[in-house]
């Protein structure tokens, strides 16, 4: 028996797989862009599906669309949705810049497993790609809105919560260690007394403000362009389509969606897109920072910090023995780095809206999920095989405490400012606590002192002695 069977399109004949769902348009893709092997992530083939299941529910109530096709369109397009035809989305993300190979793809799966639910055969063609699948759409609406609802799936189901998750374990660190006074640092230098629980609190509060930056832009991301087919005008769309699709978009989901105000801004700008990509660069470059700032905190464990001591859960060094290095830390950052790399792709692609169609969606697509799905996993593997394992070494913070010659900030408006620089110069030459230097000096009584260098007084609004 042959493995191919002979589909046709507006070109001719062409050998496609004999088991294949997909037909001639998607093959002639699949041999065009064999170029990375890189295919569109699930989020993706589950919002296409959505599409069509929608479009199929909206063209059969308007009438235009027989209750038998539409059911069956409708019943495919949930296994689509479902992820049971994956493998037949086989195509590469770096194709034509519309993405109208893959809404074709779409097309010819469901419309061939629609005719076998049918009762037909692959020759048969009982559902038409284009005719019925695809009617009432283009694939100039059909993919950018694909793009905001699998994106909008994405931060929704999975990046906020592994945010929300990652605030509440650094909250949790935040309680714990805030009777742990250490020196705090600017320009990576010696400053004045800081809890390491009020470090931990900045730490939560920045993914706060990721968690409302990633649902300002979930919000945004809710006009969908459908209704506007080829450049916006929606010809060959019927009034009440647009409107239907998306109750119905928004019920398969349990996402409120819109229609777009302008269908050609919709269609043409990738504005939207761009601006949700920076939120997720955003939010990369605070889960640097505190990545990076954990990991300085427990360098050493004899010649850096030593403040905090993180989980020790593989071994380091293939030559060094001994060695546990803050690898969430370091993969976190990692994380971050292609994010930032990822919104780069994204802001080029948004300057390729040229005239009424957007031709860089694709990339755009695989580049805004790839973030989104990292960046989830990114922060769950850094929460629970890092964060929640983090101890503070009270020692530590406390001897290092001692000798950190910006105590003598507390003395300012005790004996002023020059006095109390020769005191900080000489604490940090001789290597002795500002108390020591201060009592040495006989620049006050002990008593005064004491009441003054409460280290503790120091990490709260307000005067230290008063």
């Amino acid at each position: 028996m042959s493995t191919f069977r002979t589909e046709n399109d507006s070109l001719g004949e062409v050998q496609v797989p004999a088991d294949a769902l997909y037909g001639a348009q998607t093959q002639r893709a699949f041999d065009n862009f064999p170029i990375s092997g890189i295919r569109f992530p699930r989020l993706f083939i589950e919002a296409i599906g959505t599409i069509k299941m929608a479009a199929a529910k909206a063209n059969v109530e308007l009438g235009l669309l027989s209750e038998e096709k539409a059911v069956a369109i409708t019943s495919v397009s949930a296994e689509v949705v479902a992820g049971q035809h994956d493998e037949q989305f086989v195509l590469d993300i770096f194709q034509t810049g519309s993405g109208t190979s893959s809404n074709m793809n779409a097309n010819e799966v469901i419309a061939n497993r629609a005719t076998l639910v049918l009762g037909g055969s692959l020759s048969d063609h009982l559902i038409h790609p284009n005719d019925d699948v695809n009617m009432s759409q283009s694939s100039n609406d059909v993919i950018p809105t694909a793009m905001h609802i699998a994106a909008r799936l994405g931060i929704e189901r999975d990046l906020i919560p592994a945010l929300i998750e990652l605030e509440n374990s650094l909250l949790q660190k935040s309680d714990e260690f805030d009777d742990v006074i250490k020196s705090g640092r600017t320009h990576l230098m010696d400053a004045t007394p800081v809890r390491l629980g009020q470090e931990f609190s900045a730490f939560a509060h920045q993914v706060l403000k990721s968690i409302e930056r990633a649902r300002y832009a979930s919000a945004e991301l809710a006009e969908l362009p459908i209704g506007g087919t080829a450049v916006g005008t929606g010809i060959n769309c019927p009034p009440g389509f647009a409107s239907s699709a998306i109750s119905h978009i928004s019920e398969t989901t349990g996402l409120m969606f819109r229609e777009a105000e302008n269908h050609f801004e919709a269609q043409a700008a990738k504005d939207t897109y761009v601006m949700a990509s920076g939120m997720l660069s955003t939010v990369a470059g605070s889960l640097m920072k505190i990545a990076n700032d954990i990991r300085h905190l427990s360098s050493g464990p004899t010649s850096g910090l030593s403040e905090i001591r993180l989980p020790a859960i593989q071994p380091g060094s293939s030559i060094m023995p001994g060695k546990v290095n803050p690898v969430l830390c370091e993969a976190l950052m990692m994380v971050s780095a292609r994010v930032m790399g990822n919104h780069t792709t994204i802001m080029i692609g948004g300057q390729h809206g040229n005239f009424e169609l957007n031709v860089m969606m694709p990339v755009m697509t695989q580049a805004m999920l790839e973030s989104i799905s990292i960046l989830a996993g990114g922060a769950n593997a850094f929460r629970t095989r890092c964060v929640d394992g983090i101890e503070a070494d009270r020692e530590r913070c406390r001897e290092l405490l001692e000798l950190n010659p910006s105590i003598a900030t507390a003395l300012n408006r005790a004996i002023g400012y020059d006095k109390a620089s020769k005191v900080a110069k000489q604490a940090a030459a001789e290597r002795k606590s500002v108390r020591d230097v201060v009592l040495e000096l006989h620049l006050m009584p002990e008593n005064e002192l004491n009441e003054i260098l409460n280290v503790r007084d120091m990490t709260e609004p307000g005067i230290p002695g008063q």
